[in-house]
């Protein structure tokens, strides 16, 4: 083997043990919370705050989980309920919408198109606490405040999902497939729910999982707006039940069995859907 060809392995096998040590870096720091949630979610109250949690010993996962859903009257199945119909519920109506807005405008003309998109552009960059507050004075003015409707009709509507499904629409339909159904006679409203659509179902899964993972871990709009602590999401109860913890230890363990099993629906939602994700980040990548 000649000296050119040790000289530039070297640094080509380097570049691999720099790569895989940051990545099991990356690996490390997103697992160890996820394990240390696994482990304290099966312990006793008393050995959450002992030297010896990382032991085998004071197990107490089957008592924590009753303890969670037999608090405050079984409040935290409710709170589960709510989240999955705020995120599981809105995001699917709010991926439909968002593809259907985006795909109106990639295929059609209208007059001041891409000035509308502009400030849906520019809607993207405006921070989500930001709106809270005009949120809330409208939903006040309405009467909205303190019922579901003040929190489940603003995730319906996603700025950064109408652009990915332009985007979408863009690289998955092409324009000689709907002039095709045209000349078969299908309407526009036809066209789009049979042909274009299906074309759209990367585009649709993908802006689901966005809004799925923002709708579900959603704290200040539900803070702002609600008062009733049956209307709660997960999130925003278990912020409750910590802040009671400082004064009721007895918290402590079922906030972490709850926190445990807020994050099965994001986990379960992206590996069933992980191949359809992936294929949808890769649209129009390739002609």
């Amino acid at each position: 083997m000649s000296a050119e060809t040790l000289t530039a392995g070297r640094p080509r096998l380097l570049g691999r043990t720099v790569v895989n040590t940051v990545v099991g870096i990356a690996v490390l720091y997103t697992l160890l919370p996820v394990l240390w949630l696994v482990l304290a979610a099966s312990k006793n109250r008393d050995a959450l705050f002992s030297s010896n949690f990382f032991s085998l010993t004071d197990f107490s996962f089957a008592q924590n989980l009753r303890d969670l859903f037999a608090m405050d009257g079984g409040l935290y199945g409710r709170w589960y309920t709510n989240s999955l119909l705020y995120a599981v519920l809105g995001a699917a109506i709010s991926a439909l919408v968002s593809v259907a807005c985006g795909y109106a405008f990639d295929k059609y003309r209208f007059a001041h198109k891409e000035k509308v998109f502009g400030l849906v552009l520019a809607a993207v960059m405006v921070p989500q606490t930001v709106l809270a507050l005009p949120l809330y004075l409208m939903a006040s003015a309405t009467g909205l405040v303190d019922t579901l409707w003040a929190v489940f009709i603003p995730v319906l509507f996603n700025p950064f999902g109408v652009y990915l499904g332009r985007i979408f629409s863009q690289g998955y339909v092409p324009d000689e497939v709907l002039e095709a159904a045209r000349m078969d006679g299908a309407g526009e409203l036809t066209t789009y729910l049979r042909v274009s659509l299906r074309m759209l179902g990367p585009g649709v899964v993908t802006v689901f999982l966005f809004q799925l993972t923002a709708i579900w871990n959603n704290f200040f709009l539900p803070m702002v707006m609600l008062s009733d602590q049956k209307l709660y999401p997960v999130s925003l109860g278990l912020y409750t039940w910590n802040s009671s913890a400082t004064v009721s230890p007895e918290y402590y363990p079922v906030v972490i069995m709850g926190s445990l099993l807020a994050v099965l629906p994001l986990i379960l939602a992206f590996m069933l859907l992980q191949r359809f994700w992936k294929s949808g980040l890769t649209a129009g990548s390739v002609k």
